[in-house]
C-alpha cells in the first residue's frame, strides 16, 4: 500500500547546482513542504543535478582542450558527487528519507524541463541568483528559461540578504 500511496502523489522536483542559491532553494522546500508533515509527505520528492557535458566546458579551452577532456570529465564528476551529497545530507537532517535523486548530464535548462515531462512534475522549484534583466539576457537565466518552458508550476526561491 505504501508504495501505491508514493505513486499517487504529486512530484515537486528541485533543481540543484554547487550554488548557494539552489542549496537554499532545497533546504526551504525541506522545511516548508517536507519537514513538517513527516512522514505523510504532501508530494514525492525529486532532486535532480545538470552536470554539464565535458564538450561544453572544453569549448571556452581552444588548443589543446583534448589533452585535458580527462581531468574536466573527472573534476564535473566530483563536482556532481559533492552536489548530491550535499542534498542527501538536508533531506536526511530534516528525515526526508525517500527522495529521489538522478543526476542528468546536459544543459541545465533541458534537463529540468525533460525532467518534468519525464516524471510528470507538478512543480519545479528552482534557486533564483537575483540578477537583473539585462545580467539574465546576456548569461541566460535557468530560471527564467524553465518558468516559460516547463510543463509544470515553476517555484523560484531567492534568498533573502537578510535573515528574519
Amino acid at each position: 500500500m505504501a508504495s501505491s500511496e508514493a505513486q499517487e502523489k504529486q512530484v515537486m522536483m528541485v533543481g540543484i547546482d554547487e550554488s548557494d542559491q539552489s542549496i537554499y532553494a532545497l533546504e526551504w522546500v525541506v522545511d516548508h513542504f517536507f519537514a513538517s508533515f513527516a512522514p505523510n509527505y504532501p508530494f514525492q520528492l525529486l532532486i535532480v543535478h545538470a552536470k554539464p557535458t565535458v564538450s561544453s566546458v572544453i569549448g571556452l579551452l581552444g588548443p589543446g582542450a583534448p589533452e585535458v577532456l580527462p581531468q574536466i570529465d573527472s573534476d564535473l564528476k566530483r563536482v556532481a558527487a559533492r552536489v548530491i551529497d550535499k542534498a542527501k545530507t538536508i533531506c536526511a537532517s530534516k528525515s526526508v528519507n525517500d527522495a529521489m535523486i538522478e543526476v542528468v548530464e546536459g544543459d541545465a535548462r533541458n534537463v529540468l524541463c525533460e525532467a518534468v515531462e519525464k516524471h510528470h512534475a507538478s512543480v519545479l522549484v528552482v534557486g533564483s541568483h537575483g540578477y537583473g534583466a539585462i545580467k539574465r539576457a546576456v548569461l541566460g537565466s535557468v530560471s527564467d528559461y524553465c518558468s516559460h518552458h516547463a510543463h509544470c508550476s515553476v517555484l523560484i526561491v531567492k534568498k533573502s540578504k537578510t535573515k528574519h
